[in-house]
């Protein structure tokens, strides 16, 4: 004998909405965590901190494959917070599957010119806006079964500018429709200009270059109505961040966490 269950679908009326581009349309900062681990069990803690999202690492991070990416994302809808990647390269098949698995917004590394910022968004968004082929399956699970209704709305994708030729062509970017924000990545934006990045943000923050180089970013999104985002290394930083007009940061990874925390307690013991 088979026997048929009901599918218990999200039938909600409209798609869950994101968090974030409502934290942004009202100017007010995101807070992210940052997940290296890949670690489903860290996702799910990180997401239980009170950050407003948690950011899964697919470039650096390691043990981060497509499979624990996806782990990570149910362990994150666990809660209201909401799920972003980053993406491991601008490859539109990657980007596509993260969306269908539940991201609600990618950020995508080294974009340094119009032609590749257009590549991003067609992968991200749906026709006519751009090229995204239809099958979200994980994600109408997670946002609702109208999901492709709404997703070029809800759903965002950030350009990583973290290069000299990004920001030489950060105004051509800038025009790119769909695109919904700039993300710094402040370290190999250092190397680009041939400050060492082991010297770490209390020494980039100080150098002119970078500093007109971030200031770039700021400006022009701000011209074009788009977000700027700024990648942190600790608290102290985010904050930093958030008062020269960034809309999100971070307050440092969850490896970097683990490592942080026992070299202090080891300090605290063992005097």
């Amino acid at each position: 004998m088979m026997y048929h269950y009901p599918i218990n679908y999200n039938t909600g009326g409209t798609m869950r909405p994101n968090k974030i581009k409502q934290m942004w349309a009202n100017n007010e900062p995101v807070l992210a965590g940052w997940l290296s681990s890949g670690d489903p069990y860290c996702a799910e803690a990180m997401a239980h901190a009170g950050f407003d999202a948690v950011i899964i690492d697919m470039q650096h991070g390691f043990a981060v494959t497509p499979d624990r990416a996806v782990a990570c994302l149910q362990a994150i809808s666990t809660t209201d917070v909401t799920p972003v990647v980053r993406m491991s390269w601008n490859e539109p098949k990657d980007i596509q599957f993260v969306l269908d698995a539940g991201a609600y917004g990618v950020i995508v590394p080294l974009v340094d010119t119009k032609e590749q910022a257009e590549r991003a968004v067609g992968a991200a968004k749906y026709p006519p806006i751009g090229y995204r082929s239809h099958g979200p399956n994980r994600a109408r699970l997670y946002a609702g079964m109208d999901y492709t209704k709404f997703a070029n709305d809800e759903i965002f994708v950030l350009a990583m500018i973290e290069t000299k030729t990004g920001i030489e062509n950060i105004e051509e970017i800038a025009t790119v429709p769909g695109l919904d924000g700039f993300y710094i990545g402040p370290a190999d934006l250092a190397m680009s200009y041939g400050i060492d990045p082991l010297l770490g943000p209390d020494n980039w923050n100080k150098d002119p270059v970078h500093m007109a180089a971030c200031q770039t970013v700021l400006d022009v999104a701000k011209a074009h109505n788009l977000v700027p985002c700024h990648h942190s290394s600790n608290a102290a930083d985010a904050k930093t961040k958030f008062a020269q007009g960034f809309l999100m940061c971070q307050t440092g990874g969850d490896v970097n966490m683990v490592l942080n925390t026992g070299i202090n307690d080891v300090k605290t013991v063992r005097g």
